[in-house]
């Protein structure tokens, strides 16, 4: 097996999610020394964001080059790696991919999504179909992509990593019975069979209720409105502690998700004092978090692995559009009432393994790309280029102006946009207005060049 020192990683990366699960991925790997390159699209992440982002993975900031677009071929020319990480939305990854498909040394190429995904979208799927990897975070997500591949007759080798935000970051550990004992203990608490131990944190005191703001999810502004009083009424309850809304980017800065109703915006002006919002990064938030609320953000499963309780609201429903069916039978949905309480609880432990928890020792990801190392070394690995564009070359320069914005500058892109970007928002608008109260699949936004979210392609916890 090729030793990691000896194997030349570049992740290629935009928006602040990608940076920092791209960025904590490869950071987990003894020995491997990534590099990271940023490209300049309306969503690239500022280096206040990137600062954010690369906390805790390993990754300096002399390990990250900005480039544009019209740059990165000739920069990947010069560099040769052997695996290149194409860490965005599915568009962004198609593009890159073209990219990829010009080089004179094609390397492998893996792919993945920044948190949980579940449920499994045919957008992921098939945006990524054409790289020889596809990185998911748990058994569930196995089975998920498997049965999607199936069913749209897709071939997409898939392998498992520990989702990087679920390592665990404690001071000490203790089995996982004697937490469960303690929950059978407590009034309403429900004993389970025993297990075998899966560790959790021991932390010291904290009392902060952090709230993992999300962009998308609910996108209902009166929903919004209710998350907003909650956490008003949160903070009035006990002014003993702090209520802090966790955002992704201050004013100004981009995210993956354009958000049209910002908690910023929600919340009122004579707020009460304890009631603060916060753009550290998670893990800092987490600090000092007695419990962690969202809907369904992956900040909860960062939250588990620190032995941090959990409510995932299900005020709202619990369906494919608000994505947190991941949480049923976890034992983590509730409702607002609970968090105003402080009611918070652990997930279940049959719960744990299926989704993001099992054995470190079940992760093969490395392992197969140094296998795919191998292949390509050998001239055994297939080249799995990315596919024409249906629409030929006009459709071709309008997703690609849509992925760049303004940093596509082409003629041929700024006519594929005057055609197409009315008809896509109509398009989005008519999608929008019939997507069922139960859920559908969410677009990766980017497929809009106005950067919106729209119901079709990618989900992206945030």
């Amino acid at each position: 097996m090729t030793d990691a020192a000896g194997i030349r990683v570049i992740a290629i990366a935009d928006a602040d999610s990608f940076v920092k699960w791209s960025a904590a991925l490869l950071g987990g790997v003894p020995g491997l020394r990534p590099h990271l390159l940023l490209v300049r699209t309306p969503l690239t992440a500022s280096v206040e964001q990137q600062r954010t982002a690369l906390a805790g993975t390993g990754l300096r900031p002399e390990d990250v080059t900005r480039v544009s677009f019209a740059e990165t071929a000739g920069w990947l020319e010069g560099q040769r790696p052997d695996v290149v990480l194409l860490a965005g939305r599915g568009p962004f990854v198609r593009l890159m991919g073209r990219v990829i498909d010009s080089l004179t040394h094609r390397p492998v190429t893996i792919s993945g999504l920044p948190g949980m995904a579940i449920p499994a979208q045919r957008g992921a799927l098939d945006y990524r179909r054409h790289t020889d990897l596809l990185v998911v975070h748990s058994h569930r997500e196995e089975r998920a992509f498997a049965e999607l591949s199936r069913h749209i007759g897709v071939t997409m080798p898939t392998a498992l990593a520990t989702l990087p935000f679920a390592r665990r970051r404690q001071r000490m550990l203790r089995p996982e019975r004697a937490r469960v004992e303690a929950l059978a203990a407590r009034p309403g608490g429900v004993a389970v069979a025993e297990r075998p131990p899966l560790p959790v944190a021991v932390r010291p005191p904290a009392t902060d209720i952090v709230f993992a703001a999300q962009a998308l999810v609910p996108v209902a502004h009166e929903e919004r409105v209710e998350i907003a009083a909650t956490l008003v009424r949160a903070a009035e309850a006990d002014p003993g502690r702090r209520v802090v809304v966790k955002l992704r980017s201050r004013p100004g800065e981009a995210e993956t998700h354009l958000e049209r109703d910002p908690y910023v915006a929600l919340l009122p002006p004579r707020r009460p004092r304890n009631l603060v919002f916060s753009y550290d990064s998670m893990a800092s938030a987490l600090e000092s978090a007695a419990g962690l609320v969202t809907v369904s953000s992956t900040a909860a499963i960062e939250a588990t692995a620190l032995g941090i309780p959990v409510i995932a609201l299900d005020s709202f429903g619990v369906s494919k559009s608000l994505l947190n069916t991941v949480f049923v039978g976890s034992g983590l949905l509730g409702g607002r009432n609970e968090v105003v309480a402080g009611r918070f609880r652990h997930p279940h432990p049959d719960w744990l393994r299926d989704n993001y928890f099992h054995p470190e020792a079940e992760s093969d990801w490395w392992q197969r790309v140094q296998e795919l190392v191998a292949m390509r070394r050998a001239g055994a690995l297939p080249h799995r280029r990315v596919p024409a564009a249906r629409g030929g070359a006009l459709h071709d320069a309008w997703h690609r102006a849509s992925v760049l914005g303004r940093e596509d500058r082409s003629l041929r892109g700024g006519l594929a946009l005057t055609v197409g970007a009315p008809a896509t928002r109509a398009l989005s608008a008519v999608r929008r207005r019939r997507e069922p109260s139960d859920g559908g699949t969410w677009v990766d936004p980017s497929t809009d060049f106005t950067l919106e979210p729209n119901p079709f392609h990618d989900s992206i916890r945030r």
